[in-house]
């Protein structure tokens, strides 16, 4: 019996030891390369269009790079490979956001979804909440809304062509507003609510680009007096339009007059999910407002990258053509014989990725990559557009091919992937209802018109907002019907 005692504490303080080494030996190993910084102060901050600035400090100091702000390192990957090999691969030591003090604490009060960091409260909100309302089951039974809304945005099309992103705008505003609330009538992207969320989101999108504000790299600054005001102002008026909704939800629930929808969902297992009435309205306010707006986004990139390359959309349409046909409209179900539309969507979200900088993760434990450390506390961030022109993973990436997401059997590829919702365990809830919505309107649009550049107004695709999530300058399209305009028009007709 002393002989096993004695062999079990040699085994285990052999493996203390090698866990130990193991560690000492991490701890000296070097950060990724990066920019030379200034001393104390570290690496300035590019001022705008930082994923861009990434994106050449990737060419010019490799796949992972890194930087220091005060005592914050940042640690940015800016290829595919690497990406899986981190952010992927080491998902459940990336599960944490970084402190926010003038997004999360002080903008949203610590009640944002996206910026939670990893822990019992972050769990019952995504892996329980949010997966009920958003798990691919479930997703499927809003495609009904789905259709519909996109019948109606071509023949907005049909209407008014000039404004093709305010028609991209009203339908996915209308979309989640229909399963988030309950709301069946149709949304016009000018009502003062949408309009209100819309601008919420849009200080939001500012407020979190790297180095807005210098608090979160320098702590003491959240004491001066005024510092943060401004966003403590717009937490009240986010919170209070919030509210608002929910209560609409509440009170058509005590007439009885409510539709199915996810506030719904969670006023009924509000004391199940241990929900308060605070975290219900930012959860709903914050399904709302990021969907809207990327979907939105992607849309029009979709559209884009039609009428930039007609060619490419022609195979598509050839596509339309032979599985469809004119008569009738495609649908959810031409799915799988419609590879050529996902992959002219799949490709459009990585020609122009919707998040091009992606959201911070910080690292809970050491990871260690190719000799080099990234230490536990560091900000990691997967800088989707440097990732989406990998030219080792994506030949040629600043073409748009839609064929290089098509195998040899003309099948959607499976071993390719480009990390359009985010990595690992902060992967976007939200993604199956966005991937389908982005899905019909590529199919419906292209079925109905040949989109083009007007030649006197050429489209610069590389003018966006300088936000989280882009939106595209204004831009011009020639929409040429390839069906009759009455057989559009009776087959988007409402009802229909």
């Amino acid at each position: 019996m002393a002989i096993i005692i004695a062999c079990t504490l040699i085994i285990i303080l052999a493996n203390v030891w090698i866990v130990k080494q193991r560690y000492q030996a991490a701890r000296r190993l070097p950060l990724p390369p990066g920019p030379p910084g200034r001393w104390l102060l570290g690496n300035t901050m590019p001022k705008s269009h930082v994923p861009f600035q990434f994106a050449r400090w990737t060419e010019q100091y490799g796949p992972v790079f890194s930087l220091k702000q005060g005592h914050r390192i940042s640690v940015i990957i800016g290829r595919h490979q690497a990406a899986v090999d981190i952010m992927e691969k080491e998902g459940a030591n990336l599960a944490d956001r970084p402190r926010s003090i003038a997004v999360q604490e002080t903008l949203a009060d610590g009640l944002g979804v996206l910026l939670q960091g990893s822990g019992e409260r972050l769990r019952r909100l995504r892996s329980r909440v949010l997966h009920a309302g958003l798990q691919p089951k479930v997703a499927a039974t809003y495609e009904p809304i789905q259709t519909r809304h996109a019948k109606n945005l071509v023949l907005d099309i049909l209407n008014d062509p000039k404004n093709h992103q305010g028609h991209a705008m009203r339908y996915s505003a209308s979309v989640v507003m229909s399963f988030t609330y309950g709301k069946t009538t149709p949304t016009s992207y000018t009502d003062p609510e949408v309009v209100a969320i819309n601008k919420a989101l849009a200080r939001f999108g500012q407020a979190i680009q790297p180095g807005a504000y210098l608090v979160d790299a320098y702590p003491i600054l959240r004491f001066f007096p005024g510092y943060l005001s401004q966003l403590k102002a717009w937490h009240k008026e986010e919170l209070a339009l919030y509210d608002r909704q929910l209560d609409a939800v509440r009170r058509q629930m005590r007439e009885g007059t409510t539709s199915p929808s996810f506030a719904r969902f969670m006023l009924e297992h509000q004391k199940q999910y241990q929900l308060e009435d605070k975290d219900l309205a930012y959860i709903a306010g914050a399904m709302f407002a990021a969907g809207s707006d990327t979907t939105a986004s992607a849309i029009t990139m979709m559209m884009m990258a039609a009428s930039t390359h007609t060619d490419v959309q022609a195979r598509v349409q050839e596509e339309l053509d032979d599985v469809v046909g004119r008569a009738r409209l495609p649908t959810f179900a031409d799915h799988e014989m419609l590879p050529q539309v996902t992959a002219f969507m799949l490709e459009s979200l990585r020609w122009r990725p919707v998040t091009l900088g992606g959201f911070a993760h910080r690292a809970t434990k050491d990871i260690i990559w190719k000799n080099y450390l990234v230490p536990a506390g560091a900000t990691v961030i997967g800088n989707h557009w440097a990732i989406a022109n990998d030219p080792e993973v994506f030949p040629e990436p600043h073409r748009f091919n839609p064929q290089r997401w098509i195998d040899d059997a003309g099948r959607v590829r499976g071993d390719l992937r480009f990390f359009t919702f985010s990595f690992g365990r902060r992967v976007c809830p939200g993604q199956h209802v966005a991937n389908r919505s982005v899905f019909i309107n590529t199919a419906l649009i292209l079925w109905a018109f040949r989109l083009s550049e007007n030649p006197a107004a050429k489209i610069d695709t590389l003018a966006y907002s300088d936000t989280a999530n882009i939106h595209a300058a204004p831009f011009e399209i020639c929409f040429a019907k390839r069906v009759d305009e009455n057989v559009i028009r009776e087959l988007c007709a409402p009802g229909k």
